[in-house]
């Protein structure tokens, strides 16, 4: 019998991820992941017990099995405690369970660390020396990095933007972030004038509504693609090891705060659902400050 026979509740929770929720692709597999993955210790280890027999202590043996034999780390275990909180959510609301297994479970503290970002003044002196090839591919390049530093919007929202997302008239990009929840980020004119040279010169696609971004066959682009350019080109932009589309967000919001951003502000230019995201930022300024007066004051 196979995970989906043995839990067949499974397979109605994953549909309501997609079809109701409308979760990114990406978030669909890791919920998929953990669950099943939990599925198979409740077959290994407790016989297949019905969701509706699954106990607390179930849920911390499988927790504690995992950071004991596999060395999960905490923030790895509390995606999946959120992935099971979740689904046994799911089952209530759906008359299957009448109480959850996890309202005992404690999810295990994750030290928090700055985000990494690329210096202001390394993304002002070197990006003009970035060498773009002169066809589509450099044109793409070039024009995905600046609009990720520009707008410190998300990978998969860089490339799932449409032509309709863009309002040439009030400056600004709608796009589609996290929990299908749309958001307007405002962009300068000068880069909505390299948009429009990009989109008029673009290869064509044939799709009902297109992608702002495509590759040299029209195709939209894909994740793996940007993440390897954006890390290659950051390579000549900075000496910090981590190198990826995440770290222009990091970047684009830093530098905000730098320079004086509301912290309001920010939150809603990132698109977090809550103030505690944004606030990491604001350590990193106070991190700046810290350098600034042992830099210059006598007594520090």
């Amino acid at each position: 019998m196979t995970i989906a026979e043995q839990y067949p509740h499974l397979q109605q929770f994953f549909q309501y991820l997609q079809f109701e929720k409308r979760y990114s692709q990406h978030t669909l597999v890791a919920y998929q992941n953990d669950l099943e993955q939990f599925c198979i210790y409740l077959i290994s280890f407790y016989d297949a017990p019905p969701m509706e027999a699954v106990k607390p202590a179930m849920v911390r043996s499988w927790l504690a099995t995992m950071k004991a034999e596999e060395a999960v780390a905490n923030k790895t275990l509390n995606r999946k405690i959120s992935t099971l909180k979740s689904f046994f959510k799911f089952l209530m609301k759906n008359g299957v369970l009448q109480q959850t297994p996890m309202a005992t479970i404690i999810s295990p503290k994750v030290s928090k660390r700055l985000p990494v970002f690329v210096e202001e003044n390394d993304f002002k002196n070197n990006f003009s020396k970035l060498h773009f090839t002169d066809d589509h591919a450099g044109k793409t390049e070039r024009l995905v990095l600046l609009l990720f530093y520009n707008t410190g919007m998300r990978l998969s929202e860089l490339i799932n933007l449409k032509e309709s997302g863009i309002d040439w008239s009030y400056s600004h990009i709608k796009v589609l972030g996290k929990g299908n929840k749309e958001r307007i980020i405002p962009v300068s004119k000068e880069l909505l004038q390299e948009l429009q040279t990009y989109i008029e010169t673009k290869p064509a696609s044939g799709e009902a509504e297109a992608y702002v971004f495509v590759n040299a066959k029209g195709k939209r682009l894909v994740a793996k693609s940007v993440y390897n350019f954006i890390n290659k080109q950051l390579t000549y932009i900075t000496t910090i090891s981590q190198k990826s589309p995440h770290i222009l967000r990091h970047t684009f919001a830093t530098h905000l705060m730098n320079n004086g951003a509301d912290l309001n502000a920010v939150k809603e230019l990132l698109g977090h659902s809550s103030l505690a995201a944004t606030q990491v930022y604001t350590h990193n300024t106070i991190e700046k400050l810290k350098e600034v007066y042992k830099q210059a004051h006598p007594k520090a």
